[in-house]
């Protein structure tokens, strides 16, 4: 069977990792251990995770004329994605992302959009043949929401099937977007915000997810860290359980989950095998540092699975 084609619409970072013991308390001066510079950005995880896991994707994203944008773009090409419609924009940096990890591999995050804030709806128009193309076309928040927007709403005209990773986790959608989402994939802080239903029992989470295919969503995937991942639609739902690891960083783990799964489904798989194949990438991402540089390679993800 012929692997479908995968379309990532999103952000391209360069991280900044700060390793530290623990994360400062307000107005606390704590002192880091090291800082490093490693490719990331949602978009580009998610991307740079599918060309590693050996999916057929190209993505669709900014970066700014600069070393880090070179970097972005050396760095998927070498991962197997199709970065030839890229923007580069002048006059504006890459986008950059500060990410604070301690000792018991927790981060925090702050991002400065830079050249993703470019990433227009005239620039999606313009590479409108890549849309027309893929079989799934997946968006995350970290680009305007107008483009996103306008994306899902085109994509589904298209026919396409279409991804929503809800992060950062916007207030609420448009009404009309909800039924044009075929997978939306929120971690559990971003079901419950998106839901209003609060707890942090499965049951909770369970709750939450059939409000949101009350609005619309044809499936509702929420990745539960090192618990696994919970599925529901409206005739089946199932919890995926994690494989067990000692977590070293877990910047990267939802985008390496996503970029897996996103492949596995674009090969055949059913979702329960690609949602278990994806849970293995991610228990081997979370045992390395940074982002890009954490993702597993098929083969080592293969290795396990057998």
């Amino acid at each position: 069977m012929e692997k479908k084609k995968i379309l990532i619409i999103g952000s391209l970072n360069m991280d900044m990792d700060i390793q530290m013991e623990r994360m400062p308390e307000c107005g606390e001066t704590v002192m880091g251990r090291s800082i490093t510079y490693v490719p990331g950005g949602k978009g580009a995880n998610q991307a740079c995770a599918a060309g590693k896991m050996q999916g057929r994707v190209a993505m669709l994203g900014c970066i700014g004329d600069d070393s880090f944008g070179e970097r972005q773009r050396e760095n998927l090409a070498a991962a197997g994605v199709d970065v030839s419609y890229l923007s580069v924009e002048k006059k504006v940096p890459t986008g950059m992302a500060i990410i604070y990890i301690d000792d018991a591999g927790n981060n925090h995050i702050v991002v400065v959009p830079g050249a993703n804030d470019r990433c227009s709806v005239d620039y999606i128009r313009k590479n409108r043949e890549l849309l027309e193309e893929a079989d799934y076309v997946v968006f995350q928040m970290e680009i305007p929401y107008d483009t996103i927007f306008y994306g899902i709403r085109e994509a589904k005209r298209l026919g396409k099937t279409v991804i929503l990773n809800p992060a950062p986790v916007p207030d609420d959608l448009p009404e009309d977007i909800w039924g044009k989402i075929d997978y939306l994939t929120p971690n559990e802080k971003e079901l419950c915000r998106l839901s209003q239903v609060t707890g942090d029992r499965i049951e909770d989470y369970e709750r939450g997810a059939w409000k949101l295919l009350e609005k619309g969503v044809g499936n509702v995937l929420v990745t539960l860290g090192s618990i696994g991942a919970l599925f529901m639609n409206r005739q089946e739902k199932y919890l995926v359980p994690a494989r067990k690891v000692q977590a070293v960083d877990t910047t990267a783990a939802g985008d390496c989950f996503h970029g897996a799964f996103l492949t596995g489904i674009s090969e055949g798989m059913t979702v329960k095998e690609a949602i278990w194949m994806a849970n293995l990438a991610s228990s081997i991402a979370v045992t390395r540092k940074g982002a890009q540089s954490s993702l597993p390679e098929r083969t080592e993800v293969d290795t396990i699975l057998t």
